[in-house]
Protein backbone atom coordinates (compact mmCIF):
# COMPACT_ATOMS: atom_id res chain seq x y z
CA UNK A 1 0.00 0.00 0.00
CA UNK A 2 2.94 2.40 1.14
CA UNK A 3 3.91 2.06 -2.76
CA UNK A 4 0.99 2.69 -4.25
CA UNK A 5 0.76 6.29 -2.24
CA UNK A 6 3.87 7.06 -3.00
CA UNK A 7 3.80 6.48 -7.22
CA UNK A 8 0.11 8.48 -6.77
CA UNK A 9 2.04 11.40 -4.71
CA UNK A 10 4.53 11.40 -7.65
CA UNK A 11 1.57 11.40 -10.19
CA UNK A 12 0.18 14.81 -9.07
CA UNK A 13 3.51 16.44 -7.97
CA UNK A 14 3.94 15.65 -12.03
CA UNK A 15 0.56 16.52 -13.11
CA UNK A 16 1.11 19.70 -10.95
CA UNK A 17 4.25 20.72 -12.51
CA UNK A 18 3.66 20.30 -16.38
CA UNK A 19 0.61 22.14 -15.25
CA UNK A 20 2.83 24.95 -13.73
CA UNK A 21 5.08 24.34 -17.64
CA UNK A 22 2.01 24.95 -19.76
CA UNK A 23 0.68 28.16 -17.67
CA UNK A 24 4.15 29.04 -18.24
CA UNK A 25 4.77 28.74 -21.38
CA UNK A 26 1.23 30.18 -22.25
CA UNK A 27 2.25 33.29 -19.89
CA UNK A 28 5.78 33.53 -22.62
CA UNK A 29 3.06 33.48 -25.64
CA UNK A 30 0.76 36.13 -24.27
CA UNK A 31 3.86 38.45 -23.46
CA UNK A 32 5.25 38.26 -26.87
CA UNK A 33 2.13 38.76 -28.51
CA UNK A 34 1.46 42.24 -26.39
CA UNK A 35 5.38 43.16 -27.22
CA UNK A 36 5.22 41.99 -30.81
CA UNK A 37 1.47 44.42 -31.01
CA UNK A 38 3.83 47.42 -29.21
CA UNK A 39 6.25 46.55 -31.71
CA UNK A 40 3.95 47.04 -34.72
CA UNK A 41 2.40 49.97 -33.40
CA UNK A 42 5.86 51.82 -32.71
CA UNK A 43 6.72 50.70 -36.76
CA UNK A 44 3.39 52.23 -37.83
CA UNK A 45 3.68 54.80 -36.10
CA UNK A 46 7.17 56.17 -37.41
CA UNK A 47 6.36 55.18 -41.10
CA UNK A 48 3.56 57.64 -40.69
CA UNK A 49 5.42 60.43 -38.61
CA UNK A 50 8.54 60.02 -41.50
CA UNK A 51 5.82 60.47 -44.59
CA UNK A 52 4.51 63.36 -43.36
CA UNK A 53 7.86 64.56 -42.79
CA UNK A 54 8.95 63.77 -45.90
CA UNK A 55 5.54 65.67 -47.65
CA UNK A 56 5.97 68.28 -45.39
CA UNK A 57 9.46 68.71 -46.71
CA UNK A 58 7.87 68.82 -50.51
CA UNK A 59 9.71 65.30 -50.83
CA UNK A 60 7.55 62.17 -52.02
CA UNK A 61 6.22 60.45 -49.08
CA UNK A 62 6.67 57.00 -49.75
CA UNK A 63 10.36 57.36 -49.99
CA UNK A 64 10.70 57.12 -46.13
CA UNK A 65 9.98 53.28 -47.04
CA UNK A 66 12.69 52.56 -49.49
CA UNK A 67 16.18 51.32 -47.84
CA UNK A 68 18.89 54.09 -48.47
CA UNK A 69 16.84 56.01 -50.80
CA UNK A 70 15.33 57.43 -47.67
CA UNK A 71 18.77 58.67 -46.80
CA UNK A 72 19.08 60.40 -50.16
CA UNK A 73 16.02 62.61 -49.69
CA UNK A 74 16.91 63.30 -46.16
CA UNK A 75 20.14 64.77 -47.19
CA UNK A 76 18.27 66.40 -49.89
CA UNK A 77 16.03 67.66 -47.65
CA UNK A 78 18.88 69.29 -45.47
CA UNK A 79 20.38 70.17 -49.07
CA UNK A 80 24.20 68.01 -48.20
CA UNK A 81 25.59 66.26 -50.78
CA UNK A 82 24.65 62.73 -51.59
CA UNK A 83 28.58 61.27 -51.50
CA UNK A 84 27.73 61.65 -47.70
CA UNK A 85 25.43 58.66 -47.74
CA UNK A 86 28.80 56.62 -47.94
CA UNK A 87 30.14 58.18 -44.41
CA UNK A 88 27.23 56.46 -43.06
CA UNK A 89 28.88 53.13 -43.63
CA UNK A 90 32.16 54.14 -42.03
CA UNK A 91 32.11 52.83 -38.45
CA UNK A 92 32.61 55.49 -35.73
CA UNK A 93 32.47 58.11 -38.46
CA UNK A 94 28.57 57.54 -38.87
CA UNK A 95 27.98 58.66 -35.51
CA UNK A 96 29.43 62.14 -36.22
CA UNK A 97 27.33 62.03 -40.38
CA UNK A 98 24.12 60.74 -38.12
CA UNK A 99 24.06 63.58 -35.68
CA UNK A 100 24.91 66.25 -37.98
CA UNK A 101 22.39 65.18 -40.27
CA UNK A 102 19.71 65.29 -37.83
CA UNK A 103 20.59 68.54 -36.16
CA UNK A 104 20.73 70.09 -39.67
CA UNK A 105 17.18 68.42 -39.94
CA UNK A 106 16.35 70.08 -37.22
CA UNK A 107 17.27 73.08 -38.33
CA UNK A 108 15.37 73.03 -41.74
CA UNK A 109 12.01 72.95 -39.40
CA UNK A 110 12.91 75.72 -37.43
CA UNK A 111 13.55 73.40 -34.60
CA UNK A 112 17.04 73.66 -32.19
CA UNK A 113 20.09 70.83 -30.96
CA UNK A 114 17.99 69.75 -28.10
CA UNK A 115 15.35 68.92 -30.43
CA UNK A 116 17.63 67.13 -33.02
CA UNK A 117 19.42 65.11 -30.13
CA UNK A 118 15.76 64.00 -29.35
CA UNK A 119 15.31 62.98 -33.39
CA UNK A 120 18.32 61.12 -32.85
CA UNK A 121 17.48 58.98 -29.63
CA UNK A 122 13.85 59.58 -28.72
CA UNK A 123 13.14 58.53 -32.48
CA UNK A 124 9.17 57.20 -31.73
CA UNK A 125 8.73 60.16 -29.25
CA UNK A 126 9.94 63.25 -31.47
CA UNK A 127 9.43 62.45 -35.55
CA UNK A 128 5.74 62.79 -34.46
CA UNK A 129 5.92 65.91 -32.97
CA UNK A 130 7.40 67.21 -35.94
CA UNK A 131 4.85 65.22 -38.31
CA UNK A 132 1.71 66.42 -36.70
CA UNK A 133 2.90 69.39 -34.77
CA UNK A 134 2.97 72.77 -36.11
CA UNK A 135 6.31 73.01 -37.69
CA UNK A 136 7.35 74.30 -41.13
CA UNK A 137 9.74 73.32 -43.45
CA UNK A 138 12.34 76.72 -44.34
CA UNK A 139 13.93 75.85 -47.31
CA UNK A 140 17.36 78.00 -47.73
CA UNK A 141 17.18 80.68 -50.76
CA UNK A 142 20.15 80.80 -52.11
Amino acid sequence: MAIYVKKKDNFWKELQLYFNYLCARNYYKFKSIQIMSILIAVIVLMIASQWKVFQKAGQPGWACLVPFYNIIVLLQIIEKPIWWLLMFFIPFVNIYFCIITYIEFAKKFQKGIGFALGLLFLSPIFFPILAFGDATYEQENN
